[in-house]
C-alpha cells in the first residue's frame, strides 16, 4: 500500500535518466513538466522530483523562468571528465583482469560483439553499446566503489558524446577495444590498464576535436 508512490518516483527517475543518457533528448532541449506528465502518464510530483535529482546529478540544468533543460557541456568540463575517465577506466580494466569470472568474460565478449554489430551511421546505438562495454569492464572489476564512480562518470561522458555526436565505430578505437578485452581475458593487469588508458586518450581527442568544431573555436 505504501510502496507504490516510491516505486512510481523511482520508475520516473530511471526512465528519464535512461532517456537522457541514451540520447533521446538533444543537448539544450527543454523538459517541460506538462509534456512529461502526458508522456509518462503520471502526476507532476514525481516529474518534479526526478528533474530535481537529475539536476543534482548534472544531467539537467535549471534556467530561471524557463525550467529544466538537458545540460550543455563546456569544453573544459569535457576535458576534465576524460582526464578522470582515463584513470578510472585504467583501474577498472586492471582490476577486471585479475577479478573477472567466467560469466564476466562472456559478458565482455558479448558486449564487444554487440558494439561491433551496431549500424555504422547510428551514433546513438553505438554510444549505448560502447557505454555497455565499458560498464561490463567496471562490473568485472568487482569493486563497489569503482562501480559507483563509473556510473556517475558514464552520465557525464554520455552528455559529451551526444553533444558532439562522436561515432564509436572508428578503426583505431575498435582495435583498442580488442586490445583491452584480450588483456583482461589473459589476466594481464598491466596490459589491460595501459590499453584502457590509451583508448580513453584516443577517443577523448576525437571528442574534443568535435566539441571545438561545434563551438566554433
Amino acid at each position: 500500500m505504501f510502496e507504490r508512490p516510491t516505486l512510481i518516483r523511482e520508475e520516473v527517475y530511471s526512465h528519464l535518466r535512461d532517456a537522457i543518457v541514451g540520447g533521446e533528448f538533444s543537448p539544450g532541449e527543454r523538459l517541460g513538466e506538462v509534456e512529461l506528465t502526458a508522456r509518462l502518464g503520471v502526476s507532476r510530483t514525481p516529474i518534479r522530483e526526478a528533474i530535481q535529482r537529475l539536476t543534482q546529478e548534472g544531467l539537467l540544468e535549471n534556467l530561471p523562468g524557463r525550467g529544466a533543460r538537458i545540460r550543455v557541456v563546456s569544453a573544459a568540463e569535457a576535458r576534465d571528465a576524460y582526464v578522470v575517465r582515463e584513470t578510472l577506466d585504467g583501474l577498472a580494466a586492471e582490476l577486471a583482469a585479475t577479478q573477472h569470472t567466467d560469466a564476466d568474460a562472456l559478458a565482455l565478449t558479448t558486449a564487444l560483439a554487440a558494439l561491433e554489430a551496431a549500424p555504422g551511421n547510428d551514433y546513438r546505438e553505438q554510444t549505448r553499446l560502447d557505454l555497455s562495454f565499458h560498464r561490463a569492464i567496471a562490473q568485472a572489476a568487482h569493486n563497489a566503489a569503482l562501480l559507483d564512480l563509473s556510473r556517475d562518470l558514464e552520465q557525464r561522458v554520455a552528455l559529451v558524446k551526444h553533444q558532439t555526436r562522436t561515432y564509436n565505430a572508428h578503426p583505431q578505437t575498435t582495435q583498442q577495444h580488442h586490445a583491452i578485452l584480450k588483456a583482461v581475458l589473459a589476466r594481464d593487469a598491466d596490459a589491460a590498464r595501459d590499453a584502457a588508458r590509451t583508448h580513453v586518450r584516443t577517443f577523448s581527442e576525437l571528442v574534443m576535436g568535435n566539441l571545438e568544431v561545434g563551438s566554433g573555436t
